[in-house]
């Protein structure tokens, strides 16, 4: 069963709630890494590294589903794709798997996502390991995409995402360019 967003916010606070309330201000690991999956499931990496740091050395070195999970983080940190999937294709827990699963999807999504974004052309076995899928593998998932494939070329050709919306910019960086313009045209 997939998992919506309302799904993860919701469990999210729960387990925040979870370690907060937690006796002696110490959660079970198991909530630890849950905790830890959603932040990775998120893409809260920041949230993530910082659940990290408070964990208690005892759990971190007694657990090794945790440190599993923190070696998913750690190579999400540095954007390292294919450890990303090597690190998720483990064998996790009954209480993990549906986390870990969702967070695999999750991460081909973001991979799918920034290479339409950033990438007129990519070859098939750099586009392979962005996305987590064998070479052979790798044209026929493109295809299933809308995307096109030179398969004599070993390239791939990503559709572009057809809305691109400008990113919100905070109001104090909006109003530096405005300035930086109007000193500009005044000068």
């Amino acid at each position: 069963m997939a998992m919506t967003n309302e799904d993860i916010v919701r469990l999210t606070d729960q387990l925040e709630t979870q370690e907060l309330e937690s006796p002696g201000g110490i959660a079970t690991p198991q909530t630890y890494g849950q905790l830890l999956a959603v932040y990775l499931l998120q893409n809260d990496l920041p949230n993530a590294k910082f659940l990290w740091k408070r964990i208690p050395v005892t759990i971190k070195s007694t657990d090794a589903e945790l440190t599993q999970i923190w070696a998913v983080g750690q190579k999400m940190w540095h954007r390292d794709f294919p450890g990303i999937y090597q690190c998720l294709n483990k064998e996790w827990s009954e209480n993990m798997k549906n986390l870990m699963t969702a967070l695999t999807e999750a991460t081909k999504i973001r991979a799918f996502n920034l290479v339409s974004q950033a990438y007129s052309s990519i070859s098939i076995d750099d586009f392979a390991a962005f996305v987590g899928v064998s070479t052979d593998n790798a044209i026929n998932v493109a295809v299933e995409h809308g995307w096109a494939a030179d398969d004599q070329n070993k390239v791939i050709i990503p559709k572009k995402p057809e809305n691109t919306q400008c990113a919100v910019i905070p109001s104090e960086q909006h109003l530096s360019r405005l300035t930086d313009f109007v000193s500009f045209l005044e000068n």
